[in-house]
């Protein structure tokens, strides 16, 4: 992903900024791969592999403690106002999201602990097909990020709604079956987990869009509502 912020921000703001706004990149990237080590991990009940996610966690941590403290200094010697300050405290947001999909991801892999039988494995595809779409949302919000594209960024706002019923789809589901049979209700408390664990990553990818447009338009939608972010969007 190519950094296109040269039309928004301020000339004051120099190769340190760009650097701070690459670390953030190369974070997203690693909380994206890690997304895909998850999935792949659960779907071939992959042991070795669910333990490297969470080994890479330590390093979305060390991003995001590395790139708080440049925020801090830039704040401090640059003393940024108006459009630049908002860059820097959208990417202040945006890596405490990425840092906390990370430990979403750790939560998800603990399903892969467990054996299941035929028909609880179907739970295991259900569960891989949510997370291929919250992969999706993902990689956009990165996308959007690294271009500041208030379009791209609406667009995975209104991504949340769906993984939002993927996720009531699959509770019913789990939650029939562990009333069927009672038995399984510890292995496949770990898939309703799992499945919980993707859709506040959904969540965190709507509010990284939300950053986004903050940046951009200056204005904060945090508790907008889809038609409110859309004529925020129209006003220039």
């Amino acid at each position: 992903m190519e950094l296109n912020l040269n039309k928004h921000i301020s000339g004051q703001f120099n190769d340190e900024l760009e650097q701070v706004l690459s670390h953030v990149l190369e974070m997203g990237g690693l909380v994206e791969n890690q997304l895909k080590d998850a999935l792949d991990a659960i779907t071939n009940m992959d042991s070795s592999l669910a333990d490297h996610v969470i080994a890479t966690d330590e390093k979305v941590n060390s991003y995001e403690t590395v790139i708080d403290e440049e925020c801090t200094r830039i704040i401090a010697k640059r003393q940024p106002a108006a459009i630049d300050l908002r860059l820097v405290l959208a990417i202040a947001k945006t890596i405490a999201d990425l840092e906390r999909i990370g430990d979403e991801l750790c939560r998800i892999v603990k399903a892969t602990r467990d054996k299941y039988n035929n028909d609880q494995k179907q739970f295991l595809v259900d569960l891989d097909h949510m997370g291929r779409k919250v992969l999706i949302m993902l990689s956009k919000v990165l996308n959007a990020f690294a271009r500041m594209d208030c379009d791209e960024a609406f667009e995975v706002y209104q991504m949340d709604k769906k993984i939002d019923k993927t996720y009531e789809s699959i509770t019913r589901e789990l939650m029939t079956y562990m009333m069927e049979d009672p038995r399984a209700i510890p292995k496949v408390m770990d898939v309703m987990w799992a499945t919980r664990s993707l859709e506040r990553i959904g969540d965190r990818c709507q509010n990284i869009s939300e950053h986004v447009i903050y940046f951009i338009k200056g204005k904060d939608v945090r508790h907008f509502n889809r038609e409110q972010i859309q004529a925020t969007l129209e006003n220039n």
